[in-house]
């Protein structure tokens, strides 16, 4: 058996003065923090923190490269899920923030994209659960990781094994990209027809206090059918399987689809399939959607659409919820009630121009769907094989490589 901290360079990173942080829209270098590591890859977005680069010259050391794997060692594991991800082009330049690891394989001994995979093994995640300390803040420490114990093939065989599984992530990465792309579509025509009033025959429309003549500012309440979650008891949960999926904050929500992990036999409160799910306790407002019918807690509503328009709907929530706690680019909500909930207003198009806008969305969210299931295929498939791959158990030249799913 051989320790990580054997043959991967760690490093944590440098402690910056919160004091020198530039916002996300300033010229700087971004900082890589715990909260911008997730599951397989790093979010950066309006929270972002930079540090100026007139101030980078000292700091090469913690200057990160494509391909380093990244290790959030606060907070660790989220749902069922390990804070770890590796750099990509986009991610760069980029700094190392104190309580995040930087690995490296060590030349002549690992290979650093095996080292993602030994960390992506579900015996790394199993160790960082025994050994993650902190009532409050979960935490881990350099030394804990660096003693992970793990079967080391040679450089060789590394290689196949980083081959075979990277065909998988190199699909999904690239349907992620195509998602992207979708998505960014949709947020544009949003903003085009509703934000700047540049809809089909705009020219031709008055507008009176920001308001087309035929639309009006609707409640939220008016323009959706909304279900304020209610926790079912304790006694009921379990992982097993047994009665609905249930959830009652964010903790299992992904970039766009929630997943399931624990269930009730007693459901109280049900979102059905296709409904939007936003959270209405800190962080307020975070959205994601369901495919399945599902028990909803206290932390949760669901929506859906009282004219039948559900990707409307979702844009136009995306549109209210500007940032994660704050409504409407007002003030910040620790939690949100029903009567706030209900009372936020939304612009609401004409019959016409929303009808239309919701046909274009959902195709687009069509093929996001699509893509998103396709993803979780090749996760699937990848997350079965990982385990075999690592241990020895399966011989890596007998496992044929995923062939590209079909645009």
């Amino acid at each position: 058996m051989t320790r990580l901290g054997d043959v991967a360079d760690m490093l944590v990173g440098f402690a910056f003065k919160s004091a020198g942080f530039l916002d996300a829209d300033a010229d700087g270098v971004r900082l890589l923090r715990g909260d911008n590591v997730q599951q397989g890859y790093i979010r950066w977005g309006d929270k972002t923190k930079k540090w100026p680069s007139s101030e980078c010259d000292e700091l090469g050391r913690y200057q990160l490269a494509e391909n380093d794997v990244i290790l959030a060692m606060d907070r660790p594991i989220v749902g069922d899920g390990l804070k770890m991800a590796w750099i990509k082009p986009e991610d760069l330049p980029a700094l190392l923030v104190q309580r995040v690891c930087r690995l490296r394989g060590k030349p002549g001994s690992a290979l650093t994209s095996f080292i993602r995979y030994v960390l992506a093994a579900p015996e790394f995640s199993a160790h960082i659960h025994r050994i993650t300390t902190g009532a409050n803040i979960p935490h881990i420490s350099g030394k804990d990781i660096a003693a992970y114990e793990f079967n080391l093939p040679d450089l060789a065989d590394q290689s196949c094994i980083v081959e075979c599984l990277s065909a998988y992530d190199d699909l999904i990465a690239t349907n992620q990209r195509r998602i992207a792309l979708l998505e960014d579509a949709a947020r544009r025509l949003y903003r085009e027809w509703f934000v700047h009033l540049r809809f089909p025959g705009h020219e031709s429309v008055l507008v009176k206090d920001g308001v087309p003549e035929g639309w009006a500012k609707l409640s939220l309440g008016d323009v959706a059918e909304i279900t304020m979650g209610q926790s079912p008891e304790s006694r009921y949960y379990n992982t097993d399987g047994d009665g609905l999926p249930f959830h009652q904050g964010v903790s299992d929500f992904g970039h766009r689809f929630i997943t399931h992990e624990t269930f009730t036999r007693q459901a109280t409160r049900v979102a059905a399939a296709g409904d939007i799910l936003c959270s209405v306790r800190a962080p307020v407002g975070r959205l994601n959607l369901t495919r399945d019918n599902i028990a909803i807690g206290r932390g949760l509503s669901a929506m859906r659409s009282r004219a039948g328009h559900q990707s409307l709907l979702f844009y136009q929530l995306r549109g209210l919820f500007v940032e994660e706690d704050m409504i409407g680019g007002g003030a910040i909500f620790a939690s949100v009630g029903k009567k706030e909930l209900f009372g936020q207003l939304i612009l609401q198009p004409e019959a016409e121009i929303a009808a239309v806008f919701d046909r274009i969305a959902s195709d687009i969210d069509r093929q996001i769907d699509t893509l998103d299931a396709q993803n979780r295929s090749l996760a699937d498939a990848r997350d079965l094989l990982l385990p075999k791959l690592m241990s020895g158990q399966l011989d890596v030249s007998g496992v044929r490589l995923p062939e590209e799913v079909a645009a």
